[in-house]
């Protein structure tokens, strides 16, 4: 079109940047295309601002996004708005809160990002208390500020709060999706109330792959072990492809249930059967639960195996799996190795210590015992492990 001498009018630039949104477009184009915008006069208009802000904050650091916003006072409610949401993908919830609470006016897609964005990193409190405080202010929540508010009350254990708002989505008669019944099963498994969960589960009838996983998880997290693989297996029948996160579920649930040939013959076929690829964290539940059958050699051989890439927070579940498998049956020389590997990954943990200890009394290794507590006190960087509950996620 510019090499034809047509000239852009206020229609054509949202549609460019858009594109460029939408490809891996090289920050020296949009700057360009930037450029082309202001010679034509056109960046005074809204629709061209905001689709460019847009592109902004997702293809450099978030200070273009806003200096762009800065310098522009023509605004409406999509530029906040489409700022607001750069920021929380920036993870700059606090300036992200201070720019929301500038709003002249808001309409629901600012309430949504702010919620989402607050339960996305774990601020669920202020999650809970905002949702609470559009309700208050007249706004109606749709599906997306439930599911982001459900996410933290499951999190934070909240149950009279994620209660409180399956009552409102029941009193509103608001549709219950795939989305929003993922959710309502997350959270009724996390907080405890696993047949809830089942029942909403069984009256959805759209079930996509992340309720089938959430479903899974919430059994697993129960320790019904022969109910994970029945519904994972239930969820191969009706035609939807597993993926990592519905074999990590099935594995430990499996594991809670001593389901040793199950779970090897499910890890065989995460890449044979259905193509799905086998990481770290599978070696790591595989061994923690040969680790808590008592086969213990298979479990060790099962962690060298493991793939060599990946992060620490892996190997260290799957060493501290092994520990606790020796811990169990007493294998005091597996142990050594595997507390070895763990204090490497974890030189603060000072858990490893207490199992060692416990571990060298019950056979009577004093000597060993009188070393490791001499360890323990030289290293000044060793904490004791405190006392503590956690929601699981």
């Amino acid at each position: 079109m510019r090499r034809r001498s047509i000239p852009p009018d206020f229609h054509t630039f949202p549609f460019v940047f858009k594109a460029c949104a939408k490809k891996d477009c090289s920050l020296t184009l949009v700057k360009t295309l930037h450029c082309q915008a202001l010679r034509f006069g056109l960046v005074s208009d809204l629709f061209t601002l905001n689709t460019l802000i847009r592109v902004y904050s997702l293809i450099t650091p978030i200070e273009s996004a806003l200096q762009l916003f800065d310098e522009n006072p023509q605004r409406d409610v999509v530029t906040y708005n489409v700022l607001i949401d750069g920021l929380v993908k920036a993870r700059e919830i606090v300036r992200a809160r201070e720019l929301f609470d500038s709003m002249p006016f808001r309409d629901l897609v600012s309430w949504n990002s702010l919620i989402a964005g607050y339960a996305q990193m774990n601020h669920y409190r202020e999650a809970i208390n905002l949702f609470n405080e559009m309700i208050a202010l007249g706004f109606k929540p749709d599906n997306v500020a439930i599911v982001s508010t459900l996410s933290a009350c499951a999190q934070s254990g909240d149950l009279e709060t994620g209660k409180a708002i399956h009552n409102y989505a029941k009193r509103n008669r608001l549709f219950i999706d795939s989305f929003l019944a993922t959710a309502l099963v997350d959270f009724y498994a996390k907080c405890g109330f696993i047949d809830t969960a089942m029942e909403i589960f069984n009256l959805c009838s759209d079930k996509t792959l992340f309720t089938w996983n959430a479903m899974i998880t919430g059994l697993a997290m129960h320790g019904n072990g022969e109910l994970t693989v029945d519904y994972f297996r239930k969820m191969v029948s009706s035609g939807i492809k597993p993926d990592g996160v519905s074999f990590i579920s099935v594995l430990v649930g499996c594991s809670h249930s001593g389901q040793v040939d199950e779970a090897r013959k499910l890890f065989d076929e995460m890449g044979s059967l259905y193509d799905v690829d086998t990481e770290m964290k599978h070696y790591g539940c595989m061994a923690d639960l040969l680790g808590r059958a008592g086969l213990i050699k298979e479990a060790a051989e099962m962690i060298e195996k493991m793939p060599k890439v990946g992060g620490n927070r892996e190997k260290l579940l799957a060493w501290s799996g092994l520990l606790g498998g020796c811990r169990i049956h007493g294998n005091i020389e597996v142990a050594e190795k595997a507390a070895e590997r763990v204090r490497t990954l974890s030189p603060e943990d000072g858990g490893v210590y207490k199992v060692m200890v416990e571990m060298y009394a019950n056979a009577e290794r004093w000597e060993d015992v009188v070393k490791v507590r001499e360890v323990m006190e030289r290293d000044k960087k060793v904490k004791k492990s405190a006392g503590f509950s956690k929601v699981m996620s």
